[in-house]
């Protein structure tokens, strides 16, 4: 079994907090050391816990900025 690592390397924002204390934000992490992708999905108060989420590439964040508008 391999070991899970992660860093959060920039905090960008709070995008909501849950009912248990536990808060959806957009941050970049690197994964088992690799290069930082943006990352959107809950953690708990300590950021030592994290809910299933969804990662972007810079390009698909970008694409994803557009988008929006």
């Amino acid at each position: 079994m391999s070991d899970f690592s992660f860093e959060i390397v920039e905090h960008i924002g709070k995008l909501g907090q849950e009912s248990n204390g536990w808060q959806k934000e957009l941050n970049r992490v690197s994964y088992g050391g690799r290069s930082p992708k943006y990352d959107i999905r809950a953690w708990d108060p300590d950021h030592q816990k994290m809910t299933k989420g969804i990662t972007l590439s810079q390009e698909e964040f970008d694409d994803l900025k557009a988008l929006l508008g």
